[in-house]
């Protein structure tokens, strides 16, 4: 590796996030009222999945944060157990299915999904209510770009440096945009112009925007 590749990496850790004390406070504030606002809705859920499908109730994956650091991002499991089997008999059998997985990474039809309560927790966004964790321990924000793994991160290019200059976030500017509507470049694209354009007041408006697009399932899965 490169003496300029390492010293950018060093770097990259070193700042400090996007948007400061101020941000944190807020993700500290609002992961705290959405945790005990959501408490019994989280019951909930944990119970219905485990009743409809036999496996783990959380679906923990590793995605990469802030600097380039990977966590354990959590999740409502909406998958079946033998998710990765499924997928690659799935994308084995169908071509046109391989195309739209390589171009976007995910499925419109996805036959991973447990029936029925996986398209629900998807569509309404609660598989995503553990993450609201991840924001009260630091891994994450309220507002900010997708959550996404390492090998996803390689397709950023030159938006890569955008995404790791902050915490991924449960909701964002792609959130309020369509969604699972946009393709994974116009994805990027949205993320860093978060990022280059990023004030408290679009954080306030984006959250502000959220419970339409999830109301409205726009763009969901």
């Amino acid at each position: 590796m490169h003496l300029d590749t390492l010293e950018q990496q060093r770097l990259e850790r070193s700042a400090a996030p996007l948007g400061g004390v101020a941000k944190r406070s807020f993700d500290i504030g609002f992961a705290i009222l959405a945790i005990l606002a959501f408490s019994g809705v989280m019951l909930v859920v944990a119970v219905i999945t485990k009743l409809c499908s036999p496996g783990p109730i959380f679906f923990v994956h590793e995605r990469v944060g802030h600097g380039g650091r990977t966590f354990a991002c959590l999740k409502f499991r909406t998958m079946v157990v033998d998710a990765d089997e499924r997928l690659k008999e799935h994308l084995r059998d169908n071509i046109a299915a391989r195309r739209e997985f390589e171009a976007d990474s995910k499925l419109k039809n996805d036959p991973r999904i447990i029936p029925v309560v996986g398209k629900l927790l998807r569509s309404t966004s609660l598989d995503e209510v553990p993450q609201f964790f991840n924001v009260l321990v630091g891994h994450m924000s309220i507002v900010g770009p997708r959550p996404i793994t390492r090998a996803e991160l390689e397709r950023y290019d030159t938006a890569k440096s955008d995404y790791l200059a902050t915490r991924p976030g449960i909701t964002g500017l792609w959130q309020v945009s369509g969604r699972s509507n946009i393709s994974f470049d116009r994805r990027v694209k949205i993320d860093a112009t978060y990022v280059r354009h990023w004030s408290f007041r679009q954080d306030l408006e984006i959250v502000c925007k959220t419970p339409r697009a999830v109301m409205w399932r726009d763009g969901a899965c």
